[in-house]
């Protein structure tokens, strides 16, 4: 990782466990951090645990980059920070945001979770902010693991040291756990045990997400927040999905996860070839919004529009972005979500409604723009690019349709 970023990097547990050192070495106790509302919850609560207040960006309705021209005046000079998400391997507009948060004298954070392989700017995603996290989960399909890269190579030392503060010791259990993972996975698929085995995990209690987003609880969760910085206190929330996000990793699941991290420039090729079969669909852009005028390289998707159609999605010159899921809009969601798993490909990396609905101000300082967060949260698919072709099979045959364009709502810069 130091190689493709030019970086120093420090390993850590989980994209996750990443952020949280980086966000409590950088940001002091109550700051006001700037980031998406169409992100996962636990990056929400990461946010939290570190003692800081999230404050939801105004987004590009094509791709959910952040919106740097719509974010008001007076919301840049209270912040403390800036958090960009990349989502689904989409770059944000990193230029604008380093050079914004440059000329206020605050950190830009950069979580590259789904953005491995992209690029923005002639550099590569994660190359731009003070630290980048990355997750070995994604591209790289290890299931655990990431990655904490820093521009100032003299901190190296110091967030190592904070990061083997916050380790909890290795458990042999999870080692095990972590040991027959994939055995188990391919026996629940080569046997159609899908169902089965979701109906198991609800009855031992591991099963946490019913709907999208997971249980905010917000009388628990307040006094958690009371009680920030703590991750322990925010524990409940920050594990759901990698109970061992903070675990000390052994050597079984080391050697693995360099293994997979061996493999990633043939998954990241595989990605592309899938992502430009994807974003030649017609559902790749909204019925009715015709494909906009590409901004000047590096400027990225907010100078752009529809995913795929800017330098967002064009990524290095003459090539695609590896993307890690491929965002289509349709007009009924939960439908094409229906019509993919009937194909056996299931659809995750859902993150609907955006976090200010989801949270409320008791939480967060609520988008002053939410409604491209709202309406690309209720259209985007995010497709697997290494099943592009039985998925669009699929939505061809189930009859989906693109999502209409929003009224009012247009790219920036269309």
């Amino acid at each position: 990782m130091r190689g493709r970023l030019g970086r120093e990097c420090v390993y850590v547990p989980s994209c996750r466990f990443g952020l949280y050192a980086a966000l409590r070495h950088w940001c002091p106790p109550g700051g006001r951090v700037l980031m998406s509302p169409v992100n996962d919850d636990v990056i929400f609560f990461v946010v939290l645990a570190a003692g800081l207040r999230p404050v939801q960006a105004p987004l590009n309705p094509s791709d959910a980059s952040i919106d740097i021209d719509a974010v008001p005046r007076e919301t840049w000079g209270s912040l403390s920070a800036v958090l960009t998400t990349n989502l689904y391997g989409n770059p944000d507009p990193a230029p604008g945001l380093r050079a914004r948060c440059y000329a206020l004298g605050i950190p830009l954070f950069e979580d590259a979770a789904h953005a491995i392989g992209s690029e923005v700017g002639g550099r590569p995603v994660g190359a731009w902010g003070d630290a980048s996290v990355f997750s070995l989960s994604k591209h790289v399909g290890a299931k655990a693991g990431g990655i904490l890269a820093v521009a100032d190579p003299g901190l190296r030392e110091a967030l190592g040291k904070t990061c083997e503060e916050l380790l909890l010791p290795r458990r042999t259990t999870a080692e095990l756990a972590y040991a027959v993972r994939p055995y188990a996975e391919a026996a629940v698929r080569g046997l159609r045990l899908r169902r089965a085995a979701w109906a198991t995990m609800r009855l031992l209690g591991r099963m946490e997400r019913e709907e999208i987003r997971m249980p905010l609880r917000p009388q628990e969760l307040a006094r958690a927040v009371a009680s920030a910085p703590d991750l322990a206190a925010h524990d409940p929330w920050v594990r759901v999905d990698m109970h061992d996000y903070r675990l000390r990793a052994g050597r079984f699941r080391l050697g693995r996860i360099a293994r997979r991290l061996d493999g990633l420039d043939d998954v990241l090729a595989r990605c592309r070839s899938g992502t430009e079969l994807l974003l030649a669909t017609r559902w790749a852009r909204p019925a009715g919004w015709e494909a906009p005028r590409s901004g000047p390289p590096g400027s990225g998707p907010s100078a752009s529009g529809p995913p795929g159609s800017g330098p967002s999605a064009s990524g290095p010159p003459g090539g695609t972005q590896p993307l890690f899921r491929v965002p289509l809009l349709v007009a009924d969601r939960d439908a094409a979500v229906r019509a993919l798993a009937r194909r056996g490909i299931v659809v995750g990396y859902l993150y609907d409604p955006p976090l200010d609905d989801y949270a409320g101000a008791a939480f967060t300082d609520p988008s002053p723009s939410p409604e491209g967060a709202r309406w690309f949260a209720r259209h985007a698919l995010p497709v697997d690019p290494l099943h592009a072709r039985a998925a669009v099979a699929a939505l061809e045959e189930s009859g989906a349709r693109p999502a209409e364009a929003p009224e009012g709502l247009v790219p920036s810069g269309g």
